[in-house]
């Protein structure tokens, strides 16, 4: 990723966005914790928002400000685009990407509605969620590994999805120091 690179990017360190799909239920839930290096300067940020009247979920990494930029973007897309949230997504993605201006922006969008999780990033990708779970797991941040990894062992459990997504990001929150257990958790 671009800003990983970027040495007046601070870091990516200070979130973790997870998305479990089980059952007919979707869940995007997202840690509290926001990092400046070895700081953790606030504890209980709102990372999760629901956008579309409800029906969509987003989760953000990366510099908040330049997050609530692509989400509002996202919701021109979804009014656009009603029930669409792929051609969205995809439509944000290029945007993002060929846009001057949207093209410095340095974060990273979990996106959900009832059918369907999408990775959006400033690099053009679209991304659903690998095959190997169901395609019914995804993950962005600095803990995002930790809560994937965590909710790919749990998917099979009798969990529903709420749970598998509380106890994936307890996990996460202790393994990753920039990840608290203060949560957001938003369920479709």
């Amino acid at each position: 990723m671009r800003a990983m690179n970027n040495p007046n990017f601070p870091d990516w360190h200070g979130t973790t966005i997870l998305a479990v799909r089980k059952d007919g239920a979707t869940v995007i839930a997202g840690d509290g914790q926001v990092s400046m290096g070895p700081t953790i300067v606030k504890g209980a940020a709102k990372k999760v928002r629901r956008l579309a009247g409800g029906k969509v979920v987003a989760g953000f990494a990366g510099a908040t400000a330049d997050a609530f930029t692509l989400i509002e973007r996202l919701e021109t897309k979804l009014e656009q685009y009603p029930a669409q949230l792929a051609r969205a997504c995809v439509d944000l993605a290029k945007d993002w990407r060929t846009d001057r201006y949207l093209r410095r922006l340095e974060a990273m969008l979990l996106v959900a509605d009832a059918g369907a999780i999408y990775t959006v990033t400033g690099v053009g990708d679209v991304l659903e969620p690998d095959a190997t779970s169901g395609g019914s797991v995804a993950a962005i941040g600095s803990g995002g590994n930790y809560a994937l990894a965590a909710a790919l062992a749990l998917i099979d459990t009798d969990l529903p999805a709420e749970a598998i997504a509380r106890k994936a990001m307890a996990i996460a929150a202790g393994i990753c120091v920039y990840t608290n257990g203060s949560l957001t958790v938003e369920v479709l």
